[in-house]
């Protein structure tokens, strides 16, 4: 079992082809970036949307934690207190009211998996883990593989990295590629952004480029946070170092997930920057070129 918050189908953004992208809650990580805030505690957490709430109560009356209260002010949530048992989102005639996450068995997402079977096999697509981090729920990912791989079906590997050797030898076995996120070289810094050091994720970079498994360095551009000439040219060589990563994916900058953030009771600590230019960020992707890497931009 695992807790899954999506299953989006008609991917095109998470691999190759058209794809089933697999959400899996839980991350490590809590990068000031993150456009799925949603994805990064493991249990379910419900969102609440103001703009539509229509103040009837109902959602106080139902919280048997008591976690709602509703005054002349508005609606609050105390967010330690929510268990996030969705009991405030089935009396929730507006709306308003989300659950991220839901615990749903191999045999489950396996099944909404093979709806999708022939555009995987017209397309040259197939299924992606992704999350929050898959390889926080490893035994499940493995197990999904497994059969996915069974039935013919292309699997890839959407992660930041941040795993144990045991877990990247359960999931590597079924695994037809990897999207490796990669941040930041400097350790200090990483964890300044991220809550957690690089150097966990450096060794799984180079664990992943031993195995002979197809690898593709995914590097999110975070404006006056990783995205300095100096920066990427250390990761250009260091990717270069490997010799088997077939290209490097550079994701330019977007704001598309701060919504979630007052959804959830959270602060986006980002609001001020804006999206590279497109020369900017082709300068930046010649900066991989010439370190003999083919190099993609993605918006």
């Amino acid at each position: 079992m695992a807790i899954v918050f999506n299953i989006q189908r008609f991917s095109v953004q998470d691999g190759p082809g058209i794809r089933t992208t697999v959400f899996i809650k839980g991350c490590p990580l809590r990068c000031v970036w993150c456009s799925n805030p949603e994805s990064q505690k493991g249990l379910p957490e419900v969102a609440y949307r103001e703009s539509i709430c229509t103040r009837c109560g109902n959602c106080a009356a139902a919280c048997e934690a008591q976690a709602i209260s509703v005054t002349a002010k508005g609606v609050s949530v105390d967010r330690k207190a929510c268990t996030g048992c969705g009991a405030c989102v089935d009396v929730c005639a507006a709306g308003a009211r989300t659950v991220y996450g839901k615990e749903m068995s191999v045999d489950e997402v396996f099944h909404e998996v093979l709806r999708d079977e022939h555009f995987y096999r017209n397309s040259g697509g197939g299924v992606s883990a992704c999350g929050g981090e898959p390889l926080c729920q490893a035994d499940f990912v493995a197990e999904l593989f497994k059969r996915c791989q069974g039935a013919g079906i292309h699997t890839c590997l959407d992660t930041c990295g941040y795993a144990e050797s045991g877990d990247w030898e359960k999931v590597l076995p079924y695994t037809s590629l990897v999207l490796f996120d990669l941040k930041l070289m400097d350790p200090v810094a990483h964890r300044r952004v991220t809550g957690k050091s690089n150097e966990k994720i450096l060794r799984g970079l180079k664990l992943v480029a031993g195995t002979g498994v197809p690898l593709v360095v995914r590097i999110p551009l975070i404006p006056g946070i990783n995205d300095s000439e100096q920066m990427l040219e250390q990761m250009a060589n260091h990717i270069a170092s490997f010799g088997s990563v077939r290209e490097v994916n550079l994701l330019a900058y977007h704001r598309y997930g701060e919504g979630k953030y007052k959804m959830l009771g959270r602060r986006y600590r980002l609001g001020e920057l804006e999206p590279q230019e497109d020369s900017r960020l082709e300068k930046l992707a010649n900066i991989f070129r010439a370190a003999g890497l083919k190099c993609e931009i993605q918006k």
